[in-house]
């Protein structure tokens, strides 16, 4: 999930949204890279929306299938599944590279991309923009709903038994690790999740308006192209903070994060005090 969020920024944010606009002339604006820059978007979002599903069904597995986490919870599961959720997404994105066509050819080099205009009205094409949406993001919501909304019912029935058998129902407090550790995992959960339904629901909003008004985007009103653009920016945030929420759960990243912003201050203290001794 890291590691396909690091690729999204690297590929999709500051090639496509910082280079090309500052940089007019550069070789990114070639059509051939244009199309392969496309194709590399799509798949590394696609990678980091997916990882984000595997992420919440190995959670889903290690917490509420003990019988089945001694077999799947393992480093060569997770290579596989992970191996081959990538290249059946890298297959399904292929089509991307096509859709795209020249906006200018300069002695007789292509510049820039446009979507075709028949994309629109091509059975195939509107088949596969249908495909694509259902499944970037609207089978990662069920899916990612269904499991998590699994883990913290399960989580929440054992904590109440856990709860009786330690005598807390009868009012006696007492530390439990355990319980903690299963707070920190919902926290987690509902983290992700939350982030991610919130983040794209503009962009789920903005296809089903496309689709039922039938209209090009290239003719939106001011107000649907902004609306459009809000989708975009949501999309393009969802897959960069996932690790960041991760990261941030984590006691000993925090601890060492405190380190990194107290050891400045405690530098100079320590360096104040032997030039006043």
């Amino acid at each position: 999930m890291a590691t396909a969020d690091l690729m999204f920024i690297s590929i999709g944010i500051i090639p496509l949204r910082v280079c090309l606009y500052f940089s007019p002339g550069l070789i990114l604006h070639l059509t051939p890279v244009c199309r392969v820059n496309s194709f590399l978007q799509s798949a590394v979002t696609d990678l980091s929306v997916w990882f984000t599903v595997t992420f919440s069904f190995d959670r889903f597995v290690a917490i509420c299938c003990k019988k089945l986490k001694t077999k799947y919870c393992t480093e060569k599961t997770a290579a596989v599944v992970l191996a081959i959720t990538s290249f059946l997404l890298c297959i399904k994105n292929i089509p991307y590279y096509f859709i795209y066509e020249p906006v200018i050819i300069i002695d007789s080099i292509p510049w820039h991309c446009t979507v075709k205009p028949n994309s629109y009205i091509n059975p195939w094409w509107v088949a596969f923009d249908w495909f694509d949406t259902v499944l970037i993001p609207l089978i990662p919501f069920a899916l990612i709903l269904l499991v998590n909304t699994l883990t913290v019912r399960h989580i929440l029935v054992a904590s109440r038994v856990r709860n009786g058998l330690r005598g807390q129902s009868n009012g006696e407090i007492r530390r439990d690790p355990e319980m903690e550790s299963r707070r920190k995992s919902v926290i987690l959960l509902l983290a992700i999740s939350g982030n991610f339904i919130l983040l794209w629901l503009v962009n789920v909003i903005e296809f089903i308006y496309y689709n039922i008004q039938g209209t090009d985007p290239a003719d939106y009103t001011p107000p649907e192209y902004i609306f459009e653009q809000v989708g975009e920016m949501l999309l393009n945030l969802s897959c960069c903070t996932n690790t960041f929420i991760y990261a941030v759960t984590q006691c000993k990243f925090r601890e060492q994060l405190k380190n990194a912003m107290k050891y400045p201050i405690t530098t100079i203290i320590q360096l104040m005090k032997k030039q006043n001794n």
